[in-house]
């Protein structure tokens, strides 16, 4: 954003031939020049022609007053480094983006304010007779004033938006560890972080949790998502998205780039304060996406699989169901197990149709009826009781998960007739 220096812009300030008491003749005219300066950056500039209340027309005075003086001081000592007056305008610089603006008022400014001032002052040097040398020299300082000056604002306005970034960044990681950290959350105190960190609060949330890459580094970049807070640096990385049933949240191009290969698991949709939950569901269905339970790779959403997490939500007590309500099934030999598991999950889930479960399985029904009758003198009157069904149903969902019961049929044998 800075000023390039115009060429004839003396680099040695002691090429500049000005006679240094022409900066005290000068410095007599300087208010009435600053003000004449004022008006004209007030009309070409629209940002500085709003109507001058208070403050805003202060600072608007005070700059237009320290570059003038800066200008005659480099009359008065070509070599002076004008310190204080840089400061002004680094300061200047600063304001500008902390106010969130856009440093280019500034700097068109600086160009019409220095433009004007050295016609005005010119005109004064032509009247006092001054050869076209010094005439010219003028005009080098001139130049020279409002590159040092523009030099000094683009600074500060770059400081201050690296600074404001960065605090901008630690308020939204700070927001992002209140919403999915343990215990309660006060919407208020949602509402009360987010208004620093510059984040509107949705009423409904979903977090994304990614496959994590071999190191977490800061560099990592999260999904295209507006408005999603990330943590890139967890384990595992995750993105909080707010308003998830948007259009096109999920399925836009700029998400399925962001992820860049990486598996990733969409938590449940929930209310903002309830973020937490909506990562461990997420975080539940990426370990078991590792595992082979659910698709290993791409995207799962957790609202597809609610009945596969449930099962999985206590996998020590999944299991004491599972070997409880398949016990009988160990009196079968260990190449039948895995068919009449298969047959008796198909049977249950059919309304006990033997034609359904015959063309859910590929196999002639006599082959259906035949592991029937085999599994009513495993199991007796726990086939028709409805709490063992029940509990038969979610052993055998299990089973067919990834247990010891997960085998299918080869060709051969779902063909096979009494296997």
């Amino acid at each position: 954003m800075a000023v390039p220096t115009p060429r004839g812009v003396p680099t040695d300030p002691a090429a500049t031939h000005v006679p240094p008491e022409l900066a005290e003749l000068l410095r007599g005219q300087l208010e009435r020049v600053a003000d004449e300066v004022e008006e004209e950056v007030r009309r070409q500039v629209p940002e500085y022609a709003r109507p001058a209340d208070g403050a805003y027309r202060e600072n608007l005075r005070a700059g237009v007053v320290q570059a003038l003086t800066l200008f005659v001081d480099h009359i008065a000592d070509p070599r002076g480094q004008g310190a204080a007056i840089a400061a002004t305008y680094y300061e200047l610089g600063r304001g500008e983006a902390l106010e969130g603006r856009s440093l280019d008022a500034l700097q068109s400014a600086l160009r019409v304010g220095g433009l004007h001032a050295w016609r005005l002052m010119g005109r004064t040097a032509e009247e006092l007779g001054l050869d076209s040398t010094v005439v010219a020299a003028l005009g080098e300082l001139a130049f020279r004033t409002v590159h040092e000056v523009a030099e000094a604002a683009a600074a500060g306005y770059s400081e201050a938006q690296s600074r404001s970034t960065h605090e901008l960044e630690r308020r939204r990681r700070r927001l992002l560890d209140l919403l999915l950290g343990e215990g309660p959350v006060a919407l208020e105190a949602v509402q009360d972080l987010a208004h620093g960190a510059r984040w509107r609060v949705p009423a409904r949330v979903a977090v994304v949790a990614l496959a994590a890459t071999a190191e977490p580094h800061p560099a990592d970049q999260p999904p295209g998502m507006p408005g999603a807070l990330a943590d890139m640096e967890a384990r595992p990385p995750r993105v909080l998205v707010p308003d998830p049933e948007g259009s096109g949240r999920f399925g836009g191009r700029s998400f399925v780039l962001g992820l860049r290969g990486r598996p990733a698991a969409i938590g449940p949709t929930v209310a903002v304060t309830e973020a937490a939950q909506s990562l461990r569901w997420a975080t539940r269905a990426l370990g078991l996406m590792g595992r082979g339970v659910l698709p290993r790779q791409g995207v799962v959403r957790c609202a597809d699989h609610l009945s596969t997490l449930l099962l999985h939500a206590d996998e020590p007590l999944l299991a004491q169901l599972e070997a409880q309500a398949l016990a009988p099934l160990e009196a079968a030999s260990e190449g039948q197990r895995p068919r009449l598991a298969e047959t008796l999950l198909a049977w249950l889930l059919s309304g006990s149709n033997v034609p359904d479960v015959a063309a859910r399985l590929h196999v002639h029904p006599q082959t259906v009826r035949y592991r029937l009758r085999q599994l009513e003198k495993l199991f007796g009157d726990a086939l028709h009781d409805p709490d063992a069904r029940l509990n038969l149903i979610v052993a055998l969902r299990s089973a067919a998960t990834g247990s010891r019961l997960s085998a299918a049929d080869s060709p051969q044998n779902k063909n096979s007739a009494h296997s």
